[in-house]
């Protein structure tokens, strides 16, 4: 499951153009949701790492 975690920001982001573009909304309006995005993905990813650490000593 590790090794999917790097799709979840791709599929988000993707998502998000997919709602920009279909909304008629500029890139330039929308760029606060890709940053939330990347944001959230880094803490997921941050948590998954740590818990590895964790769980494997």
């Amino acid at each position: 499951m590790i090794r999917l975690l790097f799709l979840i920001p791709i599929l988000l982001c993707a998502g998000w153009f997919w709602f920009l573009r279909s909304n008629h909304i500029p890139l330039k309006k929308g760029r606060r949701g890709f940053i939330y995005i990347l944001t959230f993905s880094t803490f997921v990813l941050a948590f998954f790492a740590l818990m590895i650490y964790v769980t494997k000593k």
